[in-house]
């Protein structure tokens, strides 16, 4: 069926195609209970479909830990969570969406379920009761051996004191007594009740231990005790929990799967294949795989690409200006102590990394180092050393796991630097080296450590620490590379063009350190790190804090999220707490002054106090007016961003709200309920070109007509030919733009976006122009035409992008 589209946008909204469900664009929802479940989704479907999105992207849907804002702590993988409607609710959704030419793709978590409260999981309570008996014992990786420090039992960190076990009761309500701590049961295994509480638990197949003690015998996620590892390598495991995925599809209900944290598998590729086998090979399948620095994905797996880290990266990167670095790299060293700089951030990462492989990990490291000396032959050799080397190797790994395909030599490369460093490390490096030769359980747990630590260090601890422009500091991010060049930046959108033409954009998920438009405000202090270090120099000296780090990071993050025509902080509901909620988490995973672990009241309290002079006095006045002053160039940066998201190879996925400006932080910060009600009302509202201004209009406009033009050319874009193209004159580097058009054609669109604005400020384009090819062009975003050699002053009139079509 051929359409027309006209450029009226209330006439596009209701002529809206109906088509089969090819995945185009996504839009993330984070279900929860209170606030998203399947009937809610399904009344904003309208909206959505209106807004040109082809597929719901749905967080994880199947039972989770009571009252769940994330649904990663599944507590019941066979059945779809009641709280968000259950099966029924699922497929009315799916026949919603399907009735609109949509579909759907679900959020698959593997790796883990949640164990928290144990009444609430049957595996667990099962194992738990029955111990190694219990035919879901084999279900989760639980090292059972006399020498687990548990002496053989299931350890389970939840004492929160020293005084905790003398609080142990046994409840006798239920049909069954149990063990009770406070708020938590556990079950009493048969034939050993009859005693005092403190006794019946020593005869129990689990142990309860301090959470502080650094002994766990379950293999987590990372160091999350409420979430235990399941074995995917057990085809019987496999089965059960992918036993709801494969009625889905049986049914057609969903069109593809997001798969979280593959990286924590025993065999992520093994994994991967046999999913891919389920779900068939035409549905979409996606991993949340963070690719290092200059890491390809591996080609060989059976997937169509990441959720998007390494994209957004390079989105964001294209915009930073790179003449900002020396200012602020000295910056952060007067104020910070560090530059923040590429030195910085290797000799940082390597210590952290050491730090949390003998702390919060020393559970999965001592199990590592057992499985290396089984495997290596050498039961009598020195652990320590044998432990120490296996540390510094995994400290210096660059990439979260090793065993993929493109990364062969890795490891060796590694090794041998380790050798080269310290020589007496030579003997346990041999032991470990005939560990991984092997190919066992060594080697297995290696890469599952490794994915870890490196989580752990960097996006967990690394980049709460860093202060020169926290950006930089995303996941998968390198801070240490001062943003890309546009030639760097056209090649990985060439290379992803005919590499992975169906893996997904993102510019925000649930897991970014920051929404996309706090990170293309700060992004613009590159631009006038002179200024900003000025004002940050007088704004300590004004309002002296307790850390200078920790001063540096929360002042940019304050600047990112201060309302944008300057009015106070304190006069927008709830920003105080937010702010001091992410000044907390912020200071706690940074772990240098204050920590989860030991937190430190004086400290803590110091921080706050601080904030809310900022807030309160002159400091706060000062960032409003920057960010009034500034506000311009971090809308254009931010619409320049989102189109060029949006038009780029792959499907560009639009996290739920993010479609006007918004001014999420980190996590739970950025899962709070979303008001469709008026993102639709303003979608239906647009008449005209909106100006960039605090409605966030013109954003939706950007969306808008991207997703309506990627509706109506989907052959322009995934799967699409993408070319390079360049300005001339003296702000042609000012200038980001690419073509669009079927495989093996001449482009039939060309995005066209602003960066580093500032500098246009006092000048404007002057005699910059844009060569188009042969034809007439016009730019949906304004309904004008051009042809030929197009001035950037007249291309640019009424918003800092373009997007044309011939």
């Amino acid at each position: 069926m051929t359409e027309t589209y006209v450029t009226d946008p209330l006439t596009r909204l209701h002529r809206a195609p109906i088509r089969p469900s090819t995945v185009r664009s996504t839009y993330r929802l984070q279900l929860r209970p209170d606030a998203l479940t399947f009937g809610d989704a399904r009344a904003i479907a309208e909206y959505l479909q209106q807004l040109g999105i082809s597929h719901l992207y749905l967080s994880p849907i199947l039972t989770a830990a009571h009252g769940s804002t994330h649904g990663y702590d599944v507590t019941d993988p066979t059945t779809v969570s009641a709280a968000l409607g259950g099966p029924a609710g699922l497929k009315a959704l799916s026949d919603e969406v399907r009735s609109r030419g949509m579909g759907l793709i679900v959020d698959l978590v593997p790796n883990h379920v949640g164990v928290g409260d144990p009444q609430q999981n049957p595996w667990w309570w099962d194992v738990l009761r029955l111990g190694r008996k219990s035919p879901y014992a084999r279900y989760f990786d639980i090292d059972w051996s006399p020498s687990n420090g548990a002496g053989g039992r299931l350890a389970l960190p939840v004492l929160q004191n020293e005084n905790d076990p003398a609080a142990l009761t046994v409840d006798r309500s239920g049909p069954e007594p149990m063990l009770a701590l406070h708020d938590l049961r556990f079950p009493i295994a048969p034939g050993t009740d009859g005693d005092n509480a403190l006794r019946i638990h020593d005869r129990q197949h689990y142990r309860l231990v301090s959470w502080k003690a650094g002994v766990c015998t379950y293999r987590r996620f990372f160091a999350v005790n409420s979430l235990a590892a399941v074995r995917q390598e057990d085809p019987e495991v496999f089965e059960a929990t992918h036993r709801e995925l494969a009625a889905w599809c049986e049914h057609d209900l969903i069109d593809g799967v997001r798969v979280d944290h593959p990286d924590g598998l025993a065999y992520p590729s093994a994994y991967l294949t046999r999913l891919r086998r389920l779900i068939g090979p035409k549905r979409l399948l996606l991993v949340e795989k963070i690719l290092a620095n200059r890491e390809p994905l591996d080609a060989t797996l059976p997937i169509d690409g990441t959720t998007g880290y390494d994209a957004l990266a390079d989105v964001g990167g294209v915009l930073i200006d790179p003449a900002g670095e020396p200012a602020l790299t000295e910056l952060s060293q007067q104020v910070a102590g560090h530059g923040s700089d590429r030195a910085w951030f290797g000799e940082t990462e390597h210590r952290i990394k050491r730090a949390v492989a003998e702390t919060i990990l020393a559970p999965e490291i001592r199990r590592l180092v057992a499985a290396i000396k089984r495997d290596g032959n050498a039961g009598s050799f020195d652990t320590l050393a044998v432990s120490n080397a296996t540390i510094e190797v995994l400290a210096f790994m660059p990439v979260y796991r090793v065993d993929y395909a493109p990364l062969a030599g890795m490891t060796a490369a590694v090794v041998a630097e380790v050798e080269k460093r310290n020589a007496e490390l030579t003997a346990p490096l041999s032991v470990l080296v005939t560990a991984l030769a092997v190919g066992g359980e060594a080697a297995t747990r290696f890469n599952q450590v490794c994915g870890a630590i490196t989580a752990k260090a960097v996006e967990d601890t690394m980049f709460y620490q860093g202060a020169r422009l926290v950006s930089l500091q995303e996941v998968g991010g390198n801070p240490a590379r001062f943003g890309h060049s546009v030639n760097d930046f056209h090649l990985s959108n060439s290379e992803r063009a005919q590499r992975w033409p169906a893996t997904m954009t993102a510019l925000s998920t649930h897991d970014t350190k920051r929404g996309e438009d706090v990170r293309a405000r700060i992004g613009v202090l590159s631009q006038v790190a002179e200024l900003w270090s000025e004002r940050v120099r007088g704004w300590l000296e004004t309002t002296p804090a307790p850390d200078g780090a920790t001063a540096l990071f929360l002042l940019q993050n304050m600047f990112g999220v201060w309302p944008a025509d300057g009015r106070p902080a304190s006069s927008v509901p709830g920003l105080r707490d937010r702010l001091h909620l992410f000044a907390e988490k912020s200071i706690r995973e940074a772990g240098t002054k204050t920590s989860w672990e030991e937190p430190d009241a004086q400290f803590e309290s110091a921080v706050h106090a601080w904030l809310d002079a900022v807030i309160d006095g002159p400091v706060g006045t000062g960032i409003g007016d920057l960010a009034h002053e500034l506000a311009p160039h971090a809308w254009s940066d931010a619409v320049s961003q989102k189109l060029l998201q949006l038009c780029a190879p792959g499907i560009p996925d639009i996290y739920q709200g993010t479609e006007v400006w918004e001014d999420s932080l980190v996590d739970p910060d950025n899962r709070r309920p979303v008001n469709f009600a008026v993102r639709a009302g303003m979608l239906q509202s647009l008449t005209d070109t909106p100006t960039l201004d605090t409605t966030g209009a013109a954003k939706m406009w950007v969306v808008a007509y991207a997703l309506w033009l990627r509706r109506e050319r989907p052959e322009c874009f995934v799967g699409g030919m993408y070319r390079p193209f360049y300005a001339v004159g003296e702000h042609a580097h000012r200038l980001v733009a690419y073509g669009r058009g079927p495989a093996g054609e001449s482009p039939e669109v060309i995005v066209a976006a602003t960066r580093h604005s500032v500098g246009l400020a006092a000048t404007g384009w002057t005699d910059t122009t844009l060569p188009l090819p042969e034809g007439t062009w016009t730019d949906r975003l304004t309904g004008n035409t051009y042809s030929g050699t197009v001035r950037l002053d007249t291309l640019f009139t009424r918003l800092p992008v373009a997007l044309l079509v011939r």
